[in-house]
């Protein structure tokens, strides 16, 4: 008997030196090709691109992956203690290798023929998580023994933790407690219950199989599990184990809402981030704040959306999106069926309309049930002939819809849905703090998920009269003033420029005569602008149009230009109108505010041109400034008189609707091109610019009386309305060298004494007229010779 034992003594010593020996052979051959373990001391996790607003609002995240790191100490105990009874309640107890769990694999592989993904404990876990793949081969299962037994040598038992509970995947997208806190629950690790963490510490083993929102009965007798293991090993008390037990699943789905949406904005930002750091951003975790103000945004939003809606309307009724045979008694799942090709586009949801009689019709809408739309709802729906033509109004639901028809409908003032169409024209909006160029709101177009096209950057239009005041200044700074007269008279050009010969004429059709530059722009009289532009010279106004950052290449060197028909983008019209509104200086508009790490380093600050007309600055305080110093591109006279020419737009010309919000303080110019192919309104207050553009993709006219004043002013009312709010009037304060006198408003000359017509103009003092104007007569040229009437041809 002794020496059987003996030899089987030997037998195993002999095993057990092979053993080690073959263990010994397995590290030095593996260890040297496995990841260092010493670089997860520098992990950084992949966090998605976030992008806010510039009070901290989420616009958009981009990334396949959604993580909220948290540190160690900021995890509950209670969420570490459910994590270890259900994955490893020997972590501190064992090397990072669990040999009691090793030997219990092997046995099982033993009995059953089958390998299990039992023995793995935490630390095995995050080295497969972080270095290896998920499949199960004895190579792999080798290599994460020894890269366990590694990081256990240069991490602590609470990093290993923490890189754990950080990187794990828990399900819908959730990588971490951090983000899974969020998304099962809506709250911060602090604020979850037992049950709650029990049911968070239950996901690893099976994300899917055992997903509160997906499978909640699973979940249920898995976090049950996770409790009862919490109970056995003694980080729980009986009375707790039961209570939380019966607790039941409150798991939802809860996104990060988007708190101001701007996906057009969002795309801008992306793209750029794009081109300076590469796909990194998708999981470097940076977190971009732009300049764009939540209150502007959702502003511009709605501003967009009602203008198109509201031209739509003023076209007629186009018919219903599809036509569909109904069963008699149909489910509403069936109906929710017919409607799952149809997507909600801005505010506009589609609905499928089931019954119908002369004074309100039974709809259904997608996501929502049963409404009614009453005929009240529908008068607008006259039926669209043309462009310029409607049909009869509707007298009965019949005329307008039958059952079957898809539909689309809105709820406008949030008590009662109407009938709507997705409209057919887009628009624009961009808004600005002229100071500094900061962009504070900025929709590129109706709905971006239905068309992505940005119409505030991509789409180069002609401005239209929105580009006069470019020409105005121009012939101001060459000697013309506010009161120069010229004639507003017809005329014919054979200009080489242009490919015919050329009449143009006022939108009116009508001619004025003689006309003070004041009036010519207040009315936007198309002849004087053309004959202004011929005397100061195409080439030169060109030139002078640069300094605002208008591309020359997309202006015409012809006359054509006094009525824009150049090109440029609503981006642009806003970086030009910028200076008239700042005082005369050039500036750049910018999205990015800046950019921060996911550590919270600063990556980027912009440092915007900034206006500052006291600024005297040394070249070391400039080299140590957060900005520099904007270019002044307009004298302040010149600025000045533009800015006096442009609020009498608003107050007495063509921009006057904007009067109805109450303020003495607006300027700015509409612009309206041939044949109605685009309507702009270009406008501001002293602290901001805001461009709004209407017009189609493709372009075609907009109808006969859509001008700028009718289909664009009304979306920046709207929406200066909301971004004006608490603002006080802003004066506008005349700069030196300027001289306010009384003259003859029918020809430009000193008033004289004691006349009852006379009216106020502003000169610079260098170009105040010298003459006054006769006493007797309309002062017309031909009259006495002596008015300055400026015939040009």
């Amino acid at each position: 008997m002794r020496r059987i034992f003996s030899t089987l003594f030997k037998v195993f010593a002999a095993l057990f030196i092979l053993s080690l020996i073959a263990a010994a052979v397995v590290y030095f051959f593996l260890a040297p090709k496995l990841p260092d373990t010493q670089t997860l001391k520098q992990t950084q996790f992949q966090i998605p691109l976030r992008i806010y607003s510039s009070e901290g609002g989420l616009m958009a995240e981009f990334g396949e992956k959604r993580r909220i790191p948290v540190e160690y100490q900021d995890i509950p105990a209670q969420m570490i203690d459910a994590f270890l009874a259900a994955e490893d309640d020997r972590f501190y107890q064992h090397p990072g290798v669990d040999y009691q769990g090793i030997i219990r694999a092997v046995y099982s592989l033993l009995m059953t023929g089958e390998k299990t993904q039992g023995g793995s404990t935490i630390t095995m876990q995050v080295a497969r998580n972080f270095f290896l793949t998920s499949e199960k081969t004895y190579l792999r299962k080798l290599n994460e023994i020894i890269l366990a037994l590694e990081m256990e040598q240069v991490l602590t038992k609470e990093e290993i933790l923490a890189l754990y509970l950080n990187k794990i995947y828990l399900g819908n997208r959730a990588y971490g407690v951090g983000a899974a806190a969020n998304v099962y629950y809506g709250r911060p690790l602090s604020e979850l219950t037992l049950p709650e963490m029990a049911m968070i510490a239950g996901l690893p083993k099976a994300p899917s199989r055992f997903n509160p929102i997906a499978n909640p009965e699973r979940a249920m007798i898995r976090r049950n599990y996770v409790l009862r293991r919490m109970w056995e090993v003694g980080y729980i008390s009986e009375q707790e184990y039961h209570e939380a037990s019966q607790a039941p699943v409150s798991a939802t789905y809860h996104g990060r809402e988007i708190e101001v949406y701007a996906p057009y904005v969002a795309e801008m930002v992306r793209t750029r981030l794009i081109d300076e750091y590469g796909e990194d951003i998708y999981t470097s975790g940076f977190n971009v704040y732009t300049t764009i103000r939540g209150e502007h945004q959702k502003a511009a939003n709605r501003a967009l959306q009602t203008a198109l809606l509201e031209y739509d309307r003023r076209h007629g009724y186009r018919g219903p999106v599809a036509e569909i045979e109904l069963e008699d008694n149909i489910s509403e799942d069936s109906l929710t069926e017919k409607l799952s090709s149809y997507d909600t586009i801005g505010p506009l949801k589609p609905a499928i309309v089931t019954a119908i009689n002369d004074e309100s019709a039974t709809i259904y809408i997608k996501n929502l049930g049963y409404e009614t739309l009453t005929l009240g709802s529908m008068k607008w729906a006259q039926k669209k002939l043309s462009t310029n033509s409607r049909g009869a109004v509707p007298k009965k639901v019949g005329d307008v819809m039958q059952p079957g028809h898809i539909i689309r409908v809105e709820n406008r003032d949030k008590e009662s849905w109407q009938l709507a169409q997705l409209p057919e024209a887009e628009g624009a909006l961009v808004a600005l703090a002229p100071h500094d160029g900061a962009v504070t709101a900025l929709s590129g177009g109706f709905d971006y998920f239905h068309n992505k096209f940005n119409r505030v950057t991509q789409s180069r239009r002609q401005p239209g009269s929105g580009f006069k005041p470019f020409i105005y200044s121009a012939a101001l700074e060459k000697g013309y003033t506010a009161a120069s007269i010229i004639n507003d008279a017809p005329v014919v050009f054979d200009d080489p420029g242009l490919e015919n010969v050329w009449r143009p004429e006022n939108y009116s059709g009508k001619f004025f005569g003689p006309t003070r530059l004041r009036e010519a722009l207040i009315h936007s009289r198309n002849l004087v602008s053309i004959r202004l532009l011929r005397d100061i010279g195409a080439d030169y106004a060109v030139e002078y149009a640069k300094r605002f950052g208008f591309d020359d290449t997309m202006l015409h060197k012809n006359l054509s230009l006094a009525l824009g028909s150049g090109n440029a983008a609503p981006w642009d019209m806003a970086t030009a109108y910028a200076a008239l509104a700042n005082g005369g200086f050039k500036i750049e508009p910018y999205l990015i505010q800046r950019v921060e790490s996911a550590t919270g380093e600063v990556v980027f600050q912009a440092s915007p041109k900034t206006v500052c007309e006291t600024c005297q600055l040394t070249e070391v305080e400039m080299d140590n400034a957060s900005f520099s110093v904007a270019e002044r591109i307009m004298t302040p006279q010149n600025n000045y008189l533009m800015n006096t020419l442009l609020r009498d737009v608003v107050r007495y010309g063509t921009g006057r609707k904007a009067m109805s919000l109450g303020r003495n303080d607006l300027a700015g110019k509409t612009g309206t091109t041939n044949d109605q192919l685009d309507a702009w309104f270009n406008g501001f207050h002293p602290e901001l610019v805001a461009v709004s553009w209407v017009g189609f993709d493709r372009p075609r006219s907009l109808g006969r009386y859509e001008t700028g004043g009718r289909a664009a002013l009304p979306m920046w009312i709207d929406f200066m309305e909301v971004a004006l709010q608490g603002l006080p009037e802003a004066p506008l304060e005349q700069p030196v060298d300027m001289v306010t006198v009384r003259i003859d408003p029918e020809t430009g000359l000193l008033a004289q004494p004691g006349d009852t017509d006379a009216i106020y103009e502003t000169f610079r003092e260098d170009t105040v007229p010298d003459e006054v104007a006769p006493s007797t007569g309309t002062g017309y040229a031909g009259d006495n010779g002596s008015a300055p009437v400026i015939e040009l041809f």
